[in-house]
């Protein structure tokens, strides 16, 4: 019995382990997130367009007015989900050595109830950068746009 406990013990850990792993190769924890606290602290305004992009990474979009003056959009948004759940439940079993959750167990009939309950909440958020340059290709004009709904 107590190798049964020892050997569940060690698949459960196992498993933890694993999730972790899994949470670390996801791409989001691995790329710097752009959010409005960057922004604020780290464009300035006479800074060139390698400091920009080094600050910010790439835009999303890049345009010229008639003057030959560029701007550069960086334009995110994200989706957070989150969940939780909750399960419960009661077990009788009839017989000495056997598992909760069982049907049959050397003939003698067992009964388990299990439930479960979760809710769920989804939100959206916007971050809308707007950057133009002058005609040194320095930072003339920062305007931003935050939102969640």
């Amino acid at each position: 019995m107590k190798i049964i406990y020892l050997t569940v013990a060690a698949l459960v850990l196992a498993s933890c382990s694993s999730a972790g792993r899994s949470l670390n190769k996801l791409h989001s924890t691995e790329e710097r997130q752009l959010t409005l606290g960057i922004v604020q602290k780290e464009i300035r305004r006479g800074m060139t367009q390698a400091e920009v992009a080094t600050a910010l990474g790439s835009p999303n979009i890049v345009s010229k007015d008639s003057m030959g003056q560029e701007t550069w959009i960086y334009d995110k948004f994200a989706t957070e989900a989150s969940y939780a759940n909750e399960q419960g439940g009661a077990g009788l079993l009839g017989a000495v050595g056997g598992m909760a959750g069982s049907v049959l167990l050397l003939g003698v009939p067992s009964a388990h109830y299990e439930s479960s309950s979760g809710a769920s909440a989804t939100t959206q958020r916007t971050l809308t950068v707007v950057i133009k340059f002058d005609t040194q290709n320095r930072v003339d004009l920062l305007n931003y746009h935050s939102s969640r709904f």
